[in-house]
């Protein structure tokens, strides 16, 4: 029993260890925007595999075009004979022999190399796509921190503010000089702002977190805006919504990617029904023969060497139902992607659209928080003012420095939506990536 109490010990002791060991691993790394868009587009998990997969569709090109390459094949058709020199595997015996064979004219497998070709054209636009996709993460994560941040040091002083006052009341109420009701209403504001703090203090915990997470470091690790990060402008975007619009159609790789499916459905196509075409393959063949295979027996006139080049001509008279059915199938999958194309442009049209309308709101958001924030800071300074007359409480200018710090928050807030937005629209023209590198 003595054992099993200190073998528990131990494996407490043992777990205690690990766990301060995994929370001394976790670190915090401060970097700027365009640090961690460097680290994700290098190592981001996302992108490594986009840019396998480009790799895997470029080889792709070199095995459909195999077949229009000589292969070359030596080796020996060494065999006991009796009697008449007999054919194996369609070769007379033979002390050494090469083969060789290629593909001279195939528009089926000229269509399949076709095909490959816009594939990994294809997976090029779909690594730039994911590509973007990581930039425009990364970038709002940055933006989420930035506003948990400065909406939390705001609502940390509302708190600082709320406890003055709650201090005041309960003062007051003590004196008998205001009901008790009014000390539980301050501390319900008390806890509504502390929860409110403890809520955005999750929310940039939950960024950063992620923040780290895309950018490939160990779990539990955390990302921190550097100050640098703070003081970037926000890139331009197209003065009208019809030229961010133009611009985001003819610059959208996911429309590239699937106009690109689409000429690859094309070829495939093609190359189904060029099935019934005939096809020419180059053949040739060297051997090298030796008497004991009895060929001065039975034929006039022997030679050692001996080749044969030709082309082998295949013409296809009855082919059968199944490629009238691939035909139909790429006809069908052609329309498919052509509807995923048209919702593809009617989605894109429709979030730029939302996003200048979002710009638009917290633009007029921000004016009229802006224009809140002056007269609270006027009100704010009127009352300190009546303070030093002795014309008002504390109370009272704890309670304008809370409504100053209300307006400070929603000031903050219309200018992080605007910033998300304007994001949104320089993800579909194309240009998010270069304007923050």
């Amino acid at each position: 029993m003595r054992n099993f109490y200190w073998l528990r010990a131990a494996w407490l002791r043992a777990a205690l260890a690990g766990a301060l060991c995994n929370v001394a691993a976790a670190e915090t790394h401060t970097l700027t925007l365009r640090e961690a868009i460097a680290r994700a587009l290098a190592g981001n998990p996302d992108v490594v595999m986009a840019r396998l997969d480009e790799l895997k569709a470029l080889q792709s090109v070199k095995i459909a075009a195999e077949p229009f390459w000589p292969r070359v094949t030596g080796g020996s058709g060494l065999a006991w004979s009796n009697g008449f020199p007999l054919s194996i595997e369609g070769s007379a015996p033979s002390v050494f022999e090469v083969k060789t064979s290629e593909s001279l004219i195939n528009r089926s497998h000229t269509y399949e190399v076709a095909q490959a070709k816009e594939n990994a054209r294809g997976a090029g636009f779909a690594t730039g796509q994911r590509r973007d996709e990581i930039v425009f993460r990364i970038a709002n994560l940055f933006v989420d921190v930035q506003r948990a941040e400065a909406l939390s040091g705001s609502v940390r002083k509302q708190v600082e503010s709320l406890n003055k006052v709650l201090e005041a009341v309960k003062t007051r109420v003590d004196a008998g000089r205001e009901l008790p009701v009014a000390r539980q209403e301050a501390n319900v504001n008390v806890l509504r702002a502390r929860q409110r703090w403890m809520a955005l203090q999750s929310e940039r915990d939950a960024a950063e977190r992620n923040l780290a997470a895309t950018l490939g470091y160990n779990p539990g690790d955390i990302v921190k805006p550097s100050a640098e990060a703070a003081e970037t402008e926000p890139p331009k975007i197209p003065e009208s919504e019809d030229e961010a619009v133009k611009a985001a159609m003819d610059s959208s790789k996911e429309l590239k990617r699937l106009e690109s499916t689409y000429q690859a459905k094309a070829l495939e196509i093609k190359g189904d029904k060029a099935q019934r075409l005939p096809r020419v393959d180059l053949v040739a063949q060297y051997a090298l023969f030796a008497k004991y295979s009895h060929y001065d027996l039975y034929f006039n006139r022997f030679q050692y060497n001996n080749g044969q080049i030709g082309a082998s001509v295949s013409i296809p008279l009855l082919i059968g139902p199944g490629v009238k059915a691939q035909v139909s199938q790429g006809e069908a999958d052609q329309q498919h992607i052509r509807a995923e194309i048209q919702a593809a442009r009617s989605r894109i049209a429709l979030e730029v659209h939302q996003s200048y309308q979002d710009i638009e709101k917290s633009e007029m958001s921000r004016q009229v928080a802006k224009a809140e924030l002056d007269l609270a800071h006027e009100q704010l300074s009127i009352v300190l003012a009546q303070m030093n007359e002795g014309r008002a409480a504390l109370r009272q200018v704890e309670e304008a420095r809370f409504n100053e710090d209300e307006k400070w928050i929603a000031f903050y807030d219309a200018q992080f939506q605007a910033e998300k937005a304007r994001l949104m629209v320089l993800r579909h023209t194309g240009e998010l990536t270069a304007a923050l590198r």
